[in-house]
């Protein structure tokens, strides 16, 4: 009679190192205050902007990838949708301290919405410890990064042709939604992948007897 192995436990994200409540109210407690604070986090970055038509450059996607790979893939996913829902709401937390129903009009929107995927991509790598060596935190935040333009670029092409009568070509979209992109997206996962296992070393530092 075959068996099927266990799948292997994922291991601890930073956020796991935060003591664990025993008790399941008191742990749900930390787990909101910890997606709260994520969203917070990357609120902040949002408003480092760099105007840009049809998308800025913001510092969210390095947000994005440090709060997903501090807190895991399902922490992290929801931390992001807490702050898509918050600037849908009204409250001023996307770039340029914006934040309404109406930002689903806007051609950035369709990035907002890859986040909360890309989030999750990033705390799964974490979840694997790609993120205790630079190298392959670098590669799996890398991948992270790419993920909002999955979403990002065709809901943009959606509003710009379809919504606002635009007729641009697929390379003509690309030059707007992906390429001013590529180079700042390097730099945002390299810092990520400087960040977090910077963080961990402390970590280890400091569960030292």
């Amino acid at each position: 009679m075959s068996s099927i192995a266990a799948a292997p436990r994922p291991h601890r994200v930073l956020a796991d190192v935060v003591a664990r409540p025993s008790s399941r109210a008191r742990a749900f407690a930390v787990d909101a205050t910890l997606v709260t604070a994520g969203a917070l986090f990357v609120a902040v970055l949002a408003q480092v902007s760099i105007p840009l038509w049809p998308v800025p450059i913001t510092g969210q996607t390095l947000g994005v990838i440090v709060v997903g790979a501090a807190l895991g893939a399902r922490r992290g996913a929801a931390s992001l949708t807490v702050y898509l829902l918050a600037g849908l709401a009204g409250l001023p937390v996307f770039a340029d301290f914006t934040g309404t129903i109406a930002a689903v009009a806007k051609p950035s929107f369709g990035f907002i919405v890859g986040f909360i995927a890309a989030a999750a991509v990033a705390g799964w790598f974490a979840e694997r410890a790609w993120d205790r060596r630079p190298v392959l935190a670098f590669l799996g935040f890398a991948g992270a990064s790419a993920i909002p333009f999955l979403f990002g670029i065709p809901y943009m092409a959606l509003i710009l042709n379809v919504f606002l009568g635009m007729d641009l070509t697929f390379w003509q979209v690309l030059e707007a939604g992906l390429f001013p992109f590529v180079v700042g997206g390097i730099i945002k996962a390299a810092i990520a992948a400087a960040l977090i296992p910077a963080a961990w070393a402390l970590v280890r530092r400091l569960d030292r007897p």
